[in-house]
């Protein structure tokens, strides 16, 4: 990485141009975001970004009192995850590299932590593999607390094959980490207090399944939490503002959502729940650098926020009022939260990023300014009953000018399986209802969000189940005349494109089409590359022998489920898209596809993605990826 000059013209501090573009086009939709990840200094008076223009990507950094930038930093070479300030003259950006480990087979998504010093114009990465550390290890980016004096930073990381320890990192100059406490082969997680008190660490044994906190007592470790768990089902998340108790994560019996409670660092008593709610989980806490907890978001369709601060609940609920019927994301904020940077997008939005203060809320940049608000697609919520009589929440995207009746309908999916779709600007199924389709995500059961009975009916329900809620999403549309059953395909990625897979080939009068982005085809062969790969007392291989089969790996089941082995039901045509660098789902698992598809003599083509990457990060990846599909679906329906 390097510092560039001052750049005029397309880097003005978050100024939108006016795009007099009459037709969008395929990158206007799959590029990536212009900018991104807006953060604020502690004090308000900078901010940071990432810009991406004219092919190029870089991370701004702007004065929000004088105007005008302060930094442009490239990161073209790199891919970033996260920025935040340290203090208002020290930026950290988290970034990831795909590359090989010497003496370790197999690419690998590096992750990492650079310090930018605003004032003095240098730039280091805090931890390096090999230098003071085990050379084999691949996430070196994780930050738990910083020093009061802002000098010093600590981190996790593998000191040896059998120590993961926490270390002290300078924060002013690249030097060797020093261990600040060693670790056991087992930790996996610490906690610490102001100043770097060491608070606890987190423990998990993937062979004897043990889950263990210990709080630091009298220079030693003390077990203040310990359960017996093939899979962990309790969190631990942050630090309360007095450092006596840990934030944790667990399910409340009452809702069976999760929800926020303390445990006491002193012994372990662990509280009821603080922030619970009957239709919501806690999904994740809003917390500083040194993992103070302020408040929660809670899933569903759109975030919602709670807080401590009673005032600070007053203050968002003015914000939503202001901004009501948008999806409102809390990007970044002050300590103090006098300054917050909102995302706003879904209904009429493609994405903005707006700053409150002192109660006024001011556009501060468009995401995407060549996608107005008039190209922008409503979305829907609703809700069908499966045949089984299980509710199933939905969203539909619409296309703008058409009745909602007997519409080509494209299925789309979510990955995961257990993750969810929201309401707020999707490139994929934004541009797929501007061809004039209508997209249905239902939120099958398996689905993560509408809580834990919800998530547990799809356990050993692929390929059953979880499909079955896919075709009764077209039935029922088309039942209600909003879809025209002779017009509709099925699109998805990771295990969408595994639904998408199992639907041409366990339903194959249902679709006329069918895409698989980076998706399963062969269960069996996955489970395998799995255990190959963590070993079978592995947390990972128990989860998914848990949702795949509940726990009972019978062969016949995994081969029944797997599409692969269903190659001549298929009847649809079949496109295959896949990065050739995917680290979540082996490549093999569409080309395999392909081999057999080809053999069978079915119709199937296989695009491969140059570089690509589970997430299609890459914006000339997604523009060739949805080009592809684009020409696909309209040869096909």
């Amino acid at each position: 990485m390097k510092f560039l000059p001052w750049i005029l013209g397309v880097l003005l501090w978050l100024i939108n141009i006016s795009v007099n573009a009459t037709k969008l086009t395929y990158a206007d939709y799959a590029e990536l975001p212009e900018k991104s990840m807006v953060v604020v200094s502690p004090s308000g008076k900078k901010m940071a970004y990432r810009l991406i223009s004219d092919g190029r990507q870089m991370l701004v950094v702007v004065d929000t009192v004088n105007g005008g930038i302060i930094r442009a930093i490239s990161i073209e070479e790199v891919n970033p995850n996260n920025i935040y300030f340290i203090d208002d003259n020290r930026l950290i950006i988290v970034v990831s590299k795909n590359k090989r480990i010497y003496g370790y087979r197999g690419r690998h998504d590096i992750s990492v932590a650079y310090s930018f010093n605003l004032k003095t114009d240098k730039n280091f990465q805090l931890m390096t593999a090999g230098y003071g550390l085990h050379a084999g290890q691949s996430s070196l980016g994780s930050i738990v607390g910083v020093s009061a004096d802002h000098k010093s930073a600590y981190m996790p990381a593998w000191k040896n094959k059998t120590n993961y320890s926490l270390f002290k990192v300078n924060l002013t100059k690249r030097k060797a980490p020093k261990i600040y406490k060693n670790g056991t082969s087992d930790t996996v997680d610490y906690f610490v207090g102001e100043n770097g008190t060491l608070l606890a660490r987190e423990r998990y044994d993937n062979e004897t399944n043990i889950h263990l906190l210990e709080a630091w007592q009298d220079e030693d470790w003390v077990v203040i939490f310990k359960e017996e768990t093939e899979i962990q089902h309790v969190e631990f998340v942050g630090v309360t503002p007095d450092r006596k108790e840990l934030v944790m994560k667990r399910h409340n019996d009452k809702y069976g959502r999760w929800a926020y409670h303390t445990i006491s660092l002193e012994d372990g008593t662990i509280s009821e729940a603080i922030f619970s709610q009957e239709n919501k989980d806690v999904e994740n806490v809003l917390a500083d650098i040194n993992r103070v907890v302020y408040g929660v978001r809670y899933s569903g369709f759109k975030p919602s926020y709670e807080f401590f601060d009673k005032k600070l609940n007053a203050r968002i609920r003015g914000i939503n009022k202001a901004l009501e019927g948008s999806s409102i994301t809390i990007q970044d904020y002050t300590p103090d939260w006098s300054n917050i940077i909102l995302y706003v997008d879904g209904e009429r939005s493609s994405g903005q990023y707006i700053r409150y203060q002192k109660g006024q809320l001011n556009l501060l940049a468009h995401a995407r300014p060549n996608i107005k608000s008039e190209y922008v697609n409503e979305i829907q919520e609703t809700s069908y009953k499966a045949r089984d009589g299980l509710n199933i929440p939905t969203l539909l995207t619409l296309p703008k000018g058409q009745a909602l009746v007997n519409l080509p309908t494209i299925v789309l999916p979510h990955g995961g399986p257990a993750s969810y779709d929201t309401i707020g600007f999707d490139w994929l199924p934004q541009y797929l209802s501007s061809q004039g389709y209508l997209v249905v995500q239902p939120q099958f059961r398996g689905s993560e969000g509408f809580g834990t009975v919800h998530k547990k009916k799809g356990h050993g329900e692929w390929g059953r189940k979880m499909q079955d809620d896919l075709t009764d999403a077209v039935n029922t549309l088309v039942q209600e005349g909003k879809t025209d059953p002779e017009r509709v395909c099925i699109v998805g990625a990771s295990y969408g494109g595994y639904a998408a897979l199992a639907g041409a080939a366990f339903t194959p009068e249902l679709y006329k089409c069918v895409v698989s982005i980076n998706g399963l085809s062969d269960i069996s062969s996955m489970l395998k590359d799995d255990r190959h790969k963590y070993g079978d007392d592995h947390w990972v291989v128990s989860y998914f022998d848990k949702i795949i089969s509940k726990g009972k790996l019978d062969e016949d089941h995994i081969d029944n489920i797997s599409p692969i082995n269903s190659v001549e039901n298929i009847k649809a045509p079949v496109l295959l898209i896949h990065g050739e660098r995917d680290l979540v789902v082996p490549f093999s698992q569409s080309e395999d596809m392909f081999d057999e598809m080809k053999d069978a003599e079915k119709q199937v083509t296989f695009i491969e993605l140059e570089d690509g990457n589970h997430h299609l990060s890459n914006a000339k990846n997604r523009v060739k990826a949805l080009e592809a599909i684009d020409v696909f679906i309209k040869k096909h329906i």
